[in-house]
């Protein structure tokens, strides 16, 4: 993750209208027999957001201002939740320490990155998870749980650290469930406030952008 980033969340509260999702870039070269070439340019997706929602009470929109100034616009990353994709698993179902693999042991390796996969019976597709969110994480080796004591989660970046004497084995599946959140950052550098009723407005647009590591 570049320097400038801020752990702290964007407010659930202000994003209700949230619109947004993964954004991937692809060139399509068409042939002249009438078939294309299509070449991926990017290895994973980065996700856009608009998390403008119409009519805000003042309190609101003052609270939305001061986020973007002590992020000072763009200059400073900090968590969003995607209203959407947030877990390990799909939105309504409750996490588990089975929901995704993020390694194998080997009888040394300690540390292990959470990541998500999206797959099908034709394709998947692994994207890291840098966000998790605090106190959410389970981890299960060889499909046993692992207790609290047994590792240590980094929410910075992602990644889960076995202590010494519970370092997975060779050949031991390591699967982890978790909430997570998406590092952006806001698109503009200027709010405009639309100051439409007594005591309430709205702000049309605030555009975030994914940050890549």
């Amino acid at each position: 993750m570049p320097t400038g980033f801020h752990e702290v969340r964007f407010p659930l509260r202000l994003a209700l209208g949230t619109s947004g999702g993964p954004v991937r870039r692809t060139d399509i070269v068409s042939l002249s027999n009438g078939r294309e070439n299509r070449n991926r340019r990017w290895r994973d997706a980065r996700r856009h957001y608009d998390a403008g929602s119409g009519i805000r009470s003042i309190d609101d929109l003052y609270a939305v201002l001061a986020f973007f100034e002590a992020r000072a616009g763009q200059v400073y990353g900090f968590r969003f939740r995607d209203p959407v994709d947030w877990k390990s698993c799909a939105p309504q179902t409750s996490i588990a320490a089975s929901d995704q693999i993020i390694g194998t042991g080997d009888g040394a390796t300690a540390s292990f990155a959470l990541a998500k996969t999206y797959a099908d019976a034709g394709g998947a597709s692994v994207r890291p998870i840098e966000k998790p969110v605090a106190g959410s994480v389970l981890v299960s080796v060889g499909g046993v749980a692992a207790a609290s004591g047994d590792f240590a989660v980094d929410v910075a970046t992602g990644v889960v650290t076995f202590v010494p004497a519970q370092i997975p084995g060779a050949g031991a599946v390591v699967r982890a469930g978790y909430e997570f959140d998406v590092p952006v950052r806001f698109d503009i550098d200027r709010i405009d406030i639309d100051l439409a009723q007594f005591k309430a407005g709205r702000i049309p647009s605030i555009p975030l952008v994914e940050i890549r590591p």
